[in-house]
């Protein structure tokens, strides 16, 4: 296990600055309203890429020496690091292969390749997608970047935080989606140095509810194939994930299908953004627990919003 640092997050700040944008945050008095709390969204679905995960693959793919970068970068990923991958090492110049689940969505098959990523599809589970893995890599030899697990890449997800916190003036909780845990181990690495009274919560589909399981267990509980339409939330924690959440974590809530897809439809709406289903989570979750945050001042990171507009969550087949 390789943590990274809190300087590891400041580095990367100063890293990725000239590559990705300085995201607003959003409020919403009907949004407000509606949950008793004062939402602060920061919203990361307006990164070039459309997903934080532009900060984490930055980090990695222009911390590379010459040398290293030669070969180029490759990973494993549904969606969003793939295409946040392609575009960070589309700016440097170096080739990017991915392995995707085939039942990705297009939409993000078609931001990969735009970015001038390859793709070699996968059987839509953590088994078949780290095999094939392996055999891309060992043909490219290109520089793992893991879409979650990395150090170079949590700590670049850790920007996002720092921004927050700045933009704000600070808060009380701090709430974000979680699949393997990325994200929430950024926040969880920057705010427990510049704001540790801050609580930290991850929000998580039901159907795909193993870093919940994990939390209450105490150990990682790993799903190989679950099924949701959060498509970004699918994978399990990791051993440098866990340790940020484990640690940190004040708790993490849960959401059904039908209480995504509303809370999705509610935030398009009201905030006027566009947003995926994974990060529409969080909102589900704060109106499935009004009371625990009632009067707080909580940021909201909108992770992402890479969405198949032919293939809505609401929409009928």
């Amino acid at each position: 296990m390789t943590l990274p640092t809190f300087q590891d997050m400041l580095d990367a700040h100063k890293r990725i600055a000239p590559h990705v944008r300085r995201t607003p945050v959003m409020t919403s008095d009907y949004l407000n309203d509606l949950t008793g709390a004062d939402l602060y969204f920061k919203c990361e679905n307006f990164q070039e890429a459309g997903a934080f995960k532009v900060r984490g693959a930055s980090n990695a793919v222009f911390g590379l020496s010459e040398a290293e970068a030669e070969k180029g970068v490759c990973t494993h990923s549904s969606g969003n690091h793939a295409l946040s991958l392609s575009y960070a090492a589309g700016r440097r110049g170096i080739p990017c292969n991915v392995v995707m689940p085939r039942t990705a969505p297009q939409a993000k098959k078609d931001a990969v390749r735009r970015y001038g990523g390859t793709i070699t599809e996968c059987e839509p589970s953590t088994s078949s997608r780290e095999a094939v893995f392996a055999e891309v890599q060992a043909a490219t030899g290109g520089d793992f970047v893991h879409p979650y697990n990395d150090p170079r890449v949590i700590a670049g997800q850790g920007t996002c935080s720092a921004e927050l916190h700045e933009q704000t003036g600070g808060l009380d909780a701090v709430i974000a989606p979680i699949g393997g845990g990325g994200m929430i181990s950024g926040t969880c690495l920057t705010l427990s140095n510049i704001a540790p009274g801050t609580e930290i919560f991850a929000a998580e589909p039901e159907q795909a509810d193993d870093a919940y399981r994990s939390f209450k267990a105490g150990h990682i509980i790993a799903d190989d194939a679950p099924v949701t339409v959060a498509d970004g939330l699918k994978v399990p924690l990791k051993e440098n994930t866990w340790h940020f959440v484990s640690n940190h974590v004040t708790d993490i809530l849960t959401a059904s299908e039908e209480d995504i897809v509303e809370a999705m439809k509610i935030t398009w709406k009201y905030l006027r953004v566009v947003m995926e289903p994974s990060s529409a989570l969080p909102l589900a979750t704060i109106l499935k627990n009004k009371d625990t945050f009632a009067g707080k001042r909580v940021g909201v990171i909108i992770t992402g919003g890479n969405v198949d507009l032919d293939a809505l969550p609401w929409m009928k087949s």
